[in-house]
Parts: structure tokens; sequence; C-alpha cells
């Protein structure tokens, strides 16, 4: 979880710098590709091309044609509001993520998770709440709107990692998006810069390890407990906003923080230890 959160940030930053340049169509497109390339390591790591067989392609197309949607949400709210506003908007989606998962992988429920939950969802209302009181506005929406689906992706994985191995989530992910995007790509694609491409190569870079992470730190631990450490982000995000685009920081964000900071200590220090069932 430690190297998805360190690169899900390089992600932001380098994917909102992207954006100057590169419609979000293209930026996904590219990122795929690419991380397909990137991706070859990891595949001869875990066997070679047998590692990518699966008997749960209908899984992998749904979860990532949702997936998709609300990735192109994600880099879409990153052009309308400030960069912390995104990912604490986001983290909505683990109050879905838990309640989804005690309900259809039959996880349990402990208290200190739903304390986890709550403390962390108290804590982002503070850090997102629309400036001068006004209501939600398109950006907020599109972002809490992929927040539901991250969430679902989020579930999906949970269940195919039960037999499937990170890299073949990883695979069929890049996969079928590479596919999915491939016509709104062209449709709007213009050459980037040198600085284009950096920019895009960092976002894919990110993107394919952050991704593995996250799919391995799932086969090792529940959703209910992996999930809540993820609204470390938030402040993370907040801070590399505050250092690289100059956006505030205040009272509501530090106490936000604080009840995000609890409440994964709530978490992880009554989080029972995983054993070695759901490895491959």
């Amino acid at each position: 979880m430690a190297g998805w959160l360190s690169l899900m940030l390089v992600v932001a930053v380098a994917g909102r710098q992207a954006t100057r340049e590169m419609d979000v169509f293209q930026i996904m497109e590219m990122r795929s590709l690419m991380g397909l390339v990137l991706l070859y390591p990891l595949v001869r790591m875990a066997g070679g091309w047998s590692a990518l067989r699966t008997h749960q392609l209908p899984r992998h197309v749904g979860r990532n044609i949702v997936h998709y949607a609300a990735q192109y949400g994600w880099f879409l709210a990153l052009t309308l509001i400030p960069l912390g506003q995104v990912v604490a908007i986001e983290f909505t989606m683990p109050i879905w993520t838990v309640l989804l998962a005690a309900l259809f992988l039959g996880e349990r429920l402990h208290r200190w998770k739903l304390a986890a939950v709550v403390l962390g969802a108290i804590g982002v209302a503070m850090i997102a709440r629309p400036a001068g009181g006004a209501g939600i506005g398109a950006g907020q929406a599109i972002a809490l709107v992929a927040a539901l689906g991250f969430a679902v992706s989020v579930i999906l994985v949970k269940s195919m990692a039960r037999t499937e191995q990170a890299v073949t989530i990883m695979f069929w992910m890049l996969a079928v998006q590479s596919v999915l995007g491939l016509l709104p790509a062209l449709a709007v694609w213009r050459w980037p810069t040198a600085a284009g491409w950096g920019w895009v190569t960092l976002v894919a870079i990110a993107g394919t390890y952050a991704h593995y992470c996250m799919a391995s730190a799932m086969r090792h631990a529940d959703a209910t407990v992996v999930v809540p450490m993820d609204f470390l982000r938030v402040p993370l995000s907040a801070l590399a906003g505050w250092l690289v685009y100059a956006e505030r920081i205040d009272l509501w964000m530090a106490l936000g923080t604080a009840l995000i900071l609890v409440g994964n200590l709530l978490n992880l220090g009554r989080a029972p230890t995983p054993t070695g069932t759901g490895r491959s």
C-alpha cells in the first residue's frame, strides 16, 4: 500500500500536467499501451505468458468498462477543481467499498473498520466542502461519480484476486482499456511535445505499478483493511497541491487530515493478521 500511495500521487500531478496539452482520452490510451510494455518484466517474474490465462474474462471486461469510465471522470475532474479536492471526493469510494465488500464478499464489518470509514468520511467532507457554501459543481459531481465507479472496480478486483494473480488482473485491465479507448483517442489525437511525452510516460509508469501494488495488497488483506489505508492519499495530495500548485491548505484541511489519520490508526491497530490462504 505504501507503493500505491506514492505512485498515485505521481499519477495525479503528472496527469494534471499532461492534460494541459492532451485530451483525457489520449492520455488514457497512451498510458494503457505503454503499460502493456512496462508490465512485461512482471509477466516474466510471474511465470511467463501462462500467467495471463484467465477463466474470468467476462468479469475482467465488465470490471474494466466500469474502471475506464471512472478513470476518465477522475482525470477530467483534475482539470476542473483543485488536486486535493479531487482526491478527497474520490475517498467517498471507501465508504461504498467497505459496505459492498461486507454485502457481496462476506467480509466481516468490525466496529473498528466502520469507525475508520466514518472518521475518514468526515475528514474528507471537511476537506472537500465547496467554497463559499456553494452547491456541488460539475467538477465535484464528476469526481463523485468516478468514486462510485472505483468502488465497484475494487470489489470486482477483490473477488478476482482470490483466484487471479496481480499481474493477470493488471494485464487484462490494460488490454481491455486500450481497446475501449482506441477510437476515442484517435478522434482527439494530437502529437505531444517533448514535455508532454515525459508527463504521459510518468503517468504510465506510476499508474501501471501502482495498480500492481493495489492488486497485490488485495491478495494479502481484506478490502476493508486495505481501502481505509488509502485515506492517507487525501492529506498527501493536498500537500502535493500546495507544493506544486500553491493550492491553499486551511484549518478544515488540517482537521480533516487529523480525523483521517486517527481512523487509519484505529483500523490498522485492530486489523487481523492475514493468513496465507489467499496467496498463489
